[in-house]
């Protein structure tokens, strides 16, 4: 946890969390848990992923991953996904859980 530090959830946070509970997957929001780790945690059908959000209406420069969300993604050896709308959220989570149709 970042102890007394704000943490920062993107305006859409909660549009995407709804969006993937709409289409059946369990939710988790780890904004709070700060050190550049993923925003969203969700699962479905006995497997889990990560989302970080980012807010398609900020300028790009509000965009982009931090430092710590880079060296987050850098480091981690499993799934993350950046999106930044809950359309982009639903479709890399049906790729995610039901393969890419192509």
């Amino acid at each position: 946890m970042r102890g007394n530090r704000q943490y920062k959830i993107d305006a859409n946070h909660k549009a995407v969390v709804e969006a993937l509970r709409a289409v059946g997957a369990s939710v988790q929001s780890l904004a709070v848990v700060g050190g550049g780790a993923p925003d969203i945690l969700a699962g479905a059908r006995g497997k889990n992923f990560l989302f970080e959000v980012k807010d398609c209406k900020a300028p790009p420069s509000k965009r982009r991953l931090t430092k710590d969300e880079l060296r987050w993604h850098n480091d981690w050896r499993g799934q993350v996904v950046t999106v930044d709308s809950p359309e982009e959220a639903i479709a890399a989570f049906l790729i995610l859980t039901l393969g890419n149709p192509k």
